[in-house]
């Protein structure tokens, strides 16, 4: 399957924090998207990976992605080697994305600047023709997504550009709502962490709005690039 747009994360519920309205967006003007993630998350506090793989799952319906998949890398140890390079070059070339979006450059958790460079090297990777690689016992061709975006978790980093997600932010909080286990819940008897508080929940939205703000929008995403941003004529950035 030939996606327009794979998505990476580091645990489950790293893309649809990050990136889960322009995934809806794009989905709802006609492209296909999907997700990977790296792990189960099974280090996390709460819930279990058990739990985690039916939330995502959930996350994914509600998103309207094509396809999700979990490469079972190890959660807090998976590292940017050959290995996992390998693994996101599959991935990479199974399904020819020309965007790809992944985690954070620099943030709180260390998978997730850690997934970001890893994830960004396999791109450039993938374009090599003397990586061999094979998938379902068939030889892959190279490919190289045309560009690599990272979104913004939990550091407050300054975007390059951001996607208006007016419309579609109600349906980024649905899937983040989906991951029960993980974000705050007064019935709860779990411990909490710091994104199982009210306050980080109430900031998903204050941070859409906030960007939306900036754009003259009611909400938005936002998001680094690794090259500058190219654009025909002056009437594109209008």
């Amino acid at each position: 399957m030939k996606l327009d747009i794979l998505a990476f994360g580091a645990h489950p519920d790293d893309v649809e924090l990050g990136c889960g309205g322009t995934l809806a967006k794009e989905i709802a003007l006609g492209k296909k998207a999907g997700i990977v993630d790296l792990t189960r998350g099974e280090l996390g506090t709460r819930g279990s990976a058990e739990i985690r793989d039916m939330e995502s799952a959930a996350a994914a319906q509600i998103l309207g992605v094509s396809i999700r998949e979990n490469l079972n890398m190890r959660d807090g140890f998976f590292i940017n080697d050959e290995e996992h390079q390998l693994a996101v070059i599959r991935m990479l070339r199974k399904y020819r994305p020309d965007i790809v979006l992944c985690n954070a450059i620099d943030d709180r958790h260390i998978d997730h600047g850690r997934a970001s460079k890893l994830v960004s090297d396999a791109c450039f990777l993938s374009g090599l023709m003397k990586i061999e690689t094979e998938y379902i016992g068939e030889k892959q061709q190279q490919w190289r997504p045309k560009v690599v975006y990272h979104y913004i978790q939990w550091k407050n980093i300054q975007p390059d550009f951001v996607v208006d997600v007016s419309g579609y932010n109600h349906k980024k909080v649905e899937a983040i709502l989906a991951y029960g286990s993980q974000f705050y819940d007064p019935n709860s008897n779990e411990p909490e962490t710091p994104i199982a508080t009210k306050n980080f929940l109430e900031s998903l939205n204050y941070r859409s709005q906030d960007l939306g703000r900036l754009i003259g929008t009611d909400f938005g995403e936002g998001f680094t690039a690794e090259r500058h941003l190219a654009v025909n004529s002056l009437a594109d950035l209008l």
